[in-house]
């Protein structure tokens, strides 16, 4: 046998090895425990559920906790979490619905069809008598692949239907089988079947013979393939949620302590006060530091149904406890009502756990500050619940449409209650206006360009006692990863106990894990879910202290705030500068340089010498790329070339920790593929692109290095362009200056730009050497590869240095950066400076 055909025979069995396996009735034995509406939906999810999500929910004891599992299997896979509708589990639940009726069983072939790709376009019943009972399936665009795809299904045995995978006509017939030939299987078509389902096999016949029998198959597959399942991560997180306890533990005692000292908004808040005597619990010593370490995990049960869960982890010193009770508070906002409250505690210290229990009745609040009745309490937490609001008073600032923000801008808020009296606004902690009647709405002038700003709003009582504030931040990225503190403020003092509320904004498509507290330096609670709020208490006798909160993603990407309490009027807040730069080195041949160390580099900004506080080599931390594509009129000889080598260059930059972009433009930008690293969403975004209109550079620009904003480590945007710009609103010092403070590397390409376009020529190059870029400028779109090849090179090739400036003044002006080499032939390419 000639070797391709091996080759072609090899690949097809790897491939169809690789199909869906071909399901049969769920396993009974596992499931025999569940209810009977729990059996029904594990059945019906078979398709999409995970190994490891299965296991789970079968591991599940209380059948409340089964439910709330099945309401976070299908949060897991809502497309849009942010709206109230959820379209995946509504479509699911509609399909498998009418398939259990048309096919008697979710796990067949086409029930797994239907389930993936929902009704055919059009149905055709086939009823020959040389072939199976068939039926002909075509998908004018199939879900899973976006694209035109017809199917054929057999009845091999009464009920059971066979998807054809292309690879075997002799399957279709009665009589035959396995060694019938192609020509007896058309044969037969021609005989017994009408002339339109004789036309719907052979369409499906024609496609499978255009497509190749491999690819065919691989067509086959590609329409089965399960939606992507999410992560492992939401099961364990909901596995330690859970307040099960296993026999035999030893227990410590404790107390439970319910209060409702105020209202967030609708809800009123409940504080529960678990108090845990000192000498039942262990303790850690570790150099010198000793603390109590105590895991707090909690259900609330509104009838029989899972209200809310929720997880704390408490460190506590000797200094901070008065008395011998170790006191862990929990707070939690919940409409008026009946409900159960359910607490395990778990020493972390030592073996010992605690499980507690009690029905609480919440009442409204509204207007009342209760008294906490236990006088130790009281004298720990009265200060710090001054800062719950007891009333309906609301402020919220109304997000502006649209996403970069410049020239004149006006902001609205809405409120709610009877005590505001007036408004003050103040933008970057300066006050800037302030309302003394409603609407309470600020006019702005944000400048030329849409750069980070916030914006505060603080409602007071005609008394000026402080109400309630809002705050924004103004052309913030969907990256941005942001967390501060609402209380304490800035200049309070304290003397007991303070409330510590934090607001986080997560990236798109993002979650928090924990949210970690900290008074001076010491972690006092950690918390998994929101609200992110905690009471602290506080050093006697007013020291002062500070309190730091710590946002934390799962992959450990943090964020933090800071606020000094109990400040003498005479302390200065500095603003120290923490800089990144990441620095290409070039020879003579104009080729990366590779083995330097960091005693090779000086930085100086302003003239002024720096200290180096980390150095690294770029190969070993992740990269985020883009492309900014011009798809306008004037590219319409070169964008498949384009297309082609923007492809080949995402292939060779995106690895399983970096993150790639693609933004097409005309006259106005598009996110054709935002950032990914899956080379199939930027095949979607490079596909059916359409050379037209004209060109916006500088919008676009501005446009694409937003998006890029809130995200850290290592940027680069590669800017392909054959023209002027044309049409945009940004001017080109204003895109230049608004691209060195986006700290962006900008690597220019010109594609066969005439002669007489000399300005723009220039502009391309100042945008890359101001950002620590390269310009490059070719004729042919088929040298685009190279230039690609060279730009991933450097990108791989760099050097991260980290300073800490040794300005501190509070100045807005530009600071200029050189990096020199100790080696005077070599060259050191990053970026010129920055605004603070």
């Amino acid at each position: 046998m000639p070797r391709i055909p091996r080759l072609l025979l090899l690949a097809s069995l790897i491939f169809l090895l690789a199909l869906p396996p071909r399901l049969g009735a769920a396993k009974k034995g596992d499931t025999d425990h569940l209810c009977a509406e729990h059996q029904r939906w594990l059945d019906s999810v078979e398709l999409i559920i995970s190994k490891e999500e299965r296991t789970a929910f079968l591991d599940i004891e209380k059948k409340y906790q089964r439910d709330a599992f099945i309401e976070r299997f299908w949060r897991t896979r809502d497309p849009y979490p942010d709206t109230a509708r959820n379209e995946f589990r509504e479509r699911w639940e509609r399909r498998a619905e009418e398939a259990a009726l048309r096919f008697r069983s979710l796990l067949s072939d086409r029930s797994r069809i239907f389930l993936l790709n929902g009704e055919p376009s059009v149905l055709i019943p086939i009823r020959c008598g040389d072939l199976y009972p068939a039926e002909v399936w075509y998908y004018e665009r199939a879900e899973t692949l976006g694209s035109k795809m017809a199917l054929l299904f057999y009845e091999r045995a009464p009920g059971i239907w066979r998807l054809w995978l292309g690879d075997r006509l002799g399957d279709l017939l009665r009589f035959g089988g396995f060694g019938s030939s192609g020509a007896q299987v058309v044969e037969a078509i021609r005989n017994s079947c009408r002339f339109d389902q004789e036309e719907a096999l052979f369409a499906v016949l024609k496609m499978a013979q255009r497509s190749g029998g491999l690819g065919y198959t691989m067509l086959v597959a590609e329409m089965q393939e399960y939606p992507e399942k999410p992560s492992g991560e939401w099961v364990a997180t909901f596995h330690a949620y859970s307040t099960q306890l296993e026999e035999g533990i030893e227990r410590f005692p404790a107390t439970l302590t319910i209060d409702f000292p105020g209202r967030r908004q609708s809800r009123t808040i409940m504080q529960a006060l678990v108090s845990v005597p000192k000498a039942e619990v262990g303790r850690a010593e570790l150099a010198g530091h000793t603390s109590y370490n105590l895991l707090a995990t909690g259900e609330i049960l509104l009838g029989d149904r899972l209200f809310e869960n929720f997880r704390y982890r408490f460190n506590m010193s000797d200094e901070e406890i008065l008395g011998e009770q170790l006191p862990l508070m929990i707070e939690r906002t919940l409409r008026p009502g009946k409900y159960r409250l359910i607490v395990k505690l778990e020493d972390l210290n030592s073996d010992k756990v605690q499980r507690l229990t009690q029905d609480i009745e919440v009442p409204d609040v509204s207007g009342i500050r209760p008294r906490i009745e236990d006088a130790a309490t009281r004298l720990l937490f009265e200060e710090a619940n001054r800062a719950i609001s007891i009333t309906d008073t609301t402020l919220a600032l109304v997000e502006p449409y649209g996403d970069l923000q410049a020239g004149l801008l006006r902001i609205d808020t809405l409120t709610t209650g009877d005590e505001i009296d007036h408004v003050t606004f103040l933008m970057e902690g300066q006050p800037i206006l302030t309302k003394r009647r409603p609407p309470f709405t600020v006019e702005l002038d944000l400048g030329n360009m849409p750069r980070l700003r916030t914006l505060t709003a603080i409602a007071y009582d005609a008394e000026d006692n402080e109400l309630v504030r809002d705050q924004m931040v103004l052309n913030a990225s969907s990256h941005r990863f942001d967390i501060r503190l609402v209380e304490p403020r800035r200049g309070q003092k304290y003397e007991r106990s303070l409330r510590a509320e934090a607001r986080v904004q997560v990236p798109d498509g993002k979650v928090v894990e924990r949210v970690e507290f900290y008074l001076n330096e010491t972690e006092i609670a950690t918390l998994y879910q929101p609200p992110w709020v905690q009471t602290v208490l506080v050093p006697p006798g007013g020291e002062l202290a500070y309190v730091r909160v710590v946002a934390v993603q799962p992959d450990g990407n943090s964020t933090e705030d800071l606020v000094f309490v109990n400040a003498p009027d005479y302390l200065e807040e500095v603003d120290i500068q923490f800089v990144e730069l990441y620095v290409a080195v070039l020879d003579r041949n104009r080729r990366p340089v590779d083995g330097l160390t960091e005693t090779d580099f000086t930085v100086r900004e302003d003239g002024i010498a720096q200290e180096t506080t980390r150095f690294d080599k770029v190969s070993n931390l992740p990269i985020h790329a883009g492309i900014l594509l011009d798809t306008s009129a004037s590219m319409e000889g070169s964008i498949e070339d384009a297309k082609l080598a923007a492809l080949s260059f995402f292939e060779q930059i995106i690895t399983p920790k970096d993150r790639a972009t693609l933004i097409t433009f005309s006259d106005s930008p598009y996110l054709a593929a935002k950032f990914t690293n899956q080379l199939r969403d930027i095949g979607r975004g490079l596909a059916g692109l359409k050379a037209e209109r004209g060109t916006a550079l500088y919008d676009s620009l501005v446009f694409a290095l937003q998006y890029f904003n809130g995200i850290k480590g290592q940027r680069a945007l590669i800017l392909l362009s054959d023209g002027q710009d044309e049409h945009s609103r940004f001017p080109f010092d204003d895109t230049l200056e608004f691209a060195q403070r986006a700290g962006v590397a900008i690597y220019s390409i010109g594609l066969n730009l005439p002669s007489k376009l000399r300005a723009s020529r220039k502009e391309l190059i100042k945008f890359a050497e101001k950002t620590g870029g390269r310009a490059f400028f070719v004729d042919d779109s088929a040298e685009l590869p190279a230039i690609y090849d060279i730009i991933q090179n450097e990108l791989r090739s760099r050097y991260y240095i980290a300073y800490q400036s040794t300005n501190t003044a509070p100045s807005e002006e530009f600071r200029s950066i050189e990096v020199k080499l100790s080696q005077r032939d070599l060259e050191a390419k990053t970026l010129l400076g920055y605004y603070p």
